[in-house]
């Protein structure tokens, strides 16, 4: 579809074998989005690439969703030739507004069954941080929700990520 130009011009990705439309980015999700991964790169320095709304490849055929922060192995040239692999990203983090349900129920599957570590939903409407640990046979195992404090990274466990600066930019 790509190759043949029917999707140009529009916002899409590719999960679980479906095209899905995403819906349009806001100030605030492009503010914060944006400010964040200033703040994970500031917090990681060159021990990792922040990768912005870029695809990543986590099964041959079916799924290259684009989430709004990959942050995954630096690996150069590499990437010219594919996307980040599962084994390359440390963690996920997107931000949501009018996608949540998406963002909590369909993403997580989808990612803990490609093996992604951690992945973090910045809930935008409900200023809160959903954070999913540990995939285990297709399942998260852990599950927590916060808005304050600090958390660190399981691929960094040295990093501390203040809450408040994801929630708030």
């Amino acid at each position: 579809m790509i190759n043949v130009e029917l999707l140009t011009g529009r916002r899409v990705e590719l999960l679980n074998g479906e095209v899905i439309e995403l819906s349009p980015e806001g100030e605030p999700h492009a503010y914060l989005s944006h400010e964040a991964a200033k703040y994970l790169g500031q917090l990681l320095g060159n021990r990792a690439d922040m990768r912005q709304g870029k695809p990543i490849a986590i099964s041959i055929s079916s799924s290259e969703p684009e989430p709004d922060l990959a942050i995954a192995q630096s690996l150069g040239r590499e990437y010219l030739q594919h996307h980040p692999y599962p084994e390359n990203i440390f963690w996920l983090v997107e931000f949501s507004n009018t996608s949540l349900s998406k963002d909590i129920e369909i993403k997580p599957q989808a990612y803990a069954v490609a093996g992604i570590c951690e992945y973090w939903v910045v809930d935008l409407k409900n200023q809160r941080l959903r954070v999913f640990r540990n995939p285990i046979d297709g399942n998260y195992q852990v599950e927590d929700t916060l808005s304050k404090g600090e958390i660190c990274p399981l691929c960094f466990p040295d990093v501390v990520v203040a809450v408040p600066r994801l929630l708030e930019g």
